[in-house]
């Protein structure tokens, strides 16, 4: 089960900024990060937090194999989107099949034991 989550609309489309020319989906760590920040976005209100997955983040590879956008992951779901520390791919899939580093992320390094769900967030 995987600790980042991404916004995203029911007709598939992902929320993404613009930071340097070209698009960035922030990421977060928790449903309830994104939510906050989706509250305080008024762009985002279509979009709902959806846990990232390895056959998701194929959805950003063209067909050349590269990625069409960047990554970062938001810490302050209150602060500007466009802050988030960027991220690289390979980090990405490192964090989704790592669950002791999935768990620290969440939990800023404290116990690993920590913040870890299998049943998702509660409203799943």
């Amino acid at each position: 089960m995987s600790n980042l989550y991404a916004m995203r609309r029911a007709n598939g489309d992902w929320f993404a900024v613009e930071a340097q020319g070209r698009l960035r989906v922030p990421l977060f760590h928790s449903s309830h990060d994104a939510t906050m920040a989706r509250l305080r976005n008024f762009g985002m209100l279509l979009f709902q937090p959806v846990a990232l997955e390895p056959r998701l983040l194929k959805q950003f590879v063209s067909f050349d194999g590269k990625s069409s956008v960047d990554f970062s992951m938001v810490n302050d779901p209150f602060g500007s989107l466009a802050d988030g520390d960027p991220l690289e791919r390979s980090e990405i899939e490192r964090t989704m099949s790592d669950p002791i580093k999935r768990s620290r992320r969440a939990n800023d390094g404290k116990d690993p034991g920590v913040g870890i769900s299998p049943q998702g967030e509660w409203w799943n």
